[in-house]
Order: structure tokens, then sequence, then C-alpha cells
């Protein structure tokens, strides 16, 4: 990935709100062919003492996880926020025309080795795990033991773990760093105004609210 000093993302905390934020992943196995690339949801893991992990499952039926034996080198991408950003949202260009379109946006790159986890213990905790995370906001959260265990059981042996031991973590932040303070504010204003609910997260990553980029 082409990344400038100045886009560099601004800290592994950031990354990581990034990847709760926006889990389904990009993943990327080299192929005698051509790259080969699947949409997964990653869980971010982070161990006390030890690398990051990304867990994941994917269906039985995907020959992915048969190609993971030797758990070959994987990339993981992960995509932020993003927006079209216009020329007339700075202030400069009103004074000197010198300025053209743009598209900011927020990424995360996780580098490392991946290995598939056919194991039906380890995939109904991470499984369990999982759902209480991503339902806990609801008034009523669904749980596992909601299934009958007939079907549970069924739809379990479907899939296969995944887990990818991050190596490497980087990340682009281009969010008009490269622009003057009066010009970013211009840009986050106009994504407030022109574009709405639909431009609020990429506003206020340009506004510095980089820890959170919902």
């Amino acid at each position: 990935m082409y990344l400038p000093a100045h886009f560099a993302a601004p800290s592994p905390d950031a990354l990581h709100a990034l990847i709760r934020a926006h889990p389904l992943a990009t993943v990327i196995l080299a192929a005698a062919d051509a790259p080969d690339a699947d949409h997964i949801p990653l869980h971010l893991h982070l161990p006390p003492d030890g690398p990051a992990l990304l867990r994941g499952h994917v269906a039985r039926a995907n020959p992915l996880w048969r190609r993971l034996a030797d758990a070959p080198r994987a990339l993981a991408v992960f995509h932020g926020p993003s927006a079209y950003v216009s020329p007339d949202w700075y202030p400069s260009k009103h004074a000197h025309h010198r300025a053209v379109p743009t598209w900011n946006y927020a990424v995360a790159h996780a580098h490392g080795r991946l290995r598939a986890i056919d194991d039906a213990g380890w995939l109904r905790d991470f499984l369990a795990g999982l759902t209480a995370d991503h339902e806990a906001a609801r008034p009523r959260p669904w749980a596992l033991g909601d299934a009958p265990a007939d079907y549970l059981e069924k739809m379990l042996a479907a899939v296969v773990g995944i887990e990818l031991t991050v190596e490497r973590l980087t990340g682009k932040f281009k969010l008009s760093q490269n622009r003057p303070a009066e010009d970013r504010a211009g840009v986050a204003a106009g994504l407030r105004a022109e574009t709405g609910a639909a431009g609020e997260a990429m506003a206020r990553l340009v506004d510095g609210e980089h820890d959170s980029p919902t």
C-alpha cells in the first residue's frame, strides 16, 4: 500500500477501533494463477501477551480453509469510512482556484499467517462470544442456546473456524491532512452539510476523532 507519512494511521488504537467498527474484511491469499479474495467478518482478539488475532469462520463448502494446512501468509483489509471531497469545500479554492477533487478514506491492513480451526468446541465458544458481542445492545439479545440443539449442531458442522495471527498491522487514514486547517474545517462542514449521516463518520475523522471510526 502506498503510504505517505502524513497519511499513516495515528495509532494502533485507531486501527483497532476501525477493525472493530468495520469487521467485514477482504481476506486475500496468493494463488498459483491469481490472487484469491474472500469477504469474511473477523473479530479482533488482543491477548495480554502475544500478537493480535483475527478470528472468524467460513462455510465448510468454501475451499479457502482447505488451503490453510501450512498456515500461508494472508492479508486482511478492513475498509472504514470513505467520502468524495469537493474542492469547493476548501476556503483556499475560492482565493486561488488551485484545487481538485479527491477521495478521503480510512483502511487497515493486517498481514500474517492464516490457519483453519476445525474444532467443534473452539467454534462453539468463539461463536457464542461473537454473538454476545453483536447482540449486546439489543433489548432481547439472541444467544446460541435459543436455537434448537439439533439445528444448532447441524449449523456448527457446516462451518470451519479461521484465525489470522497478525504479524504486521498498518493503516492509511487519508483525511485531508495535506490541506491547511481552514480547508480541513471546510471539508468536515461540507461533508455534514451535503452528505448528512453518510458523511458524518468521515467528518469526525477529519475533525481528529481517530479512535472511533464508526
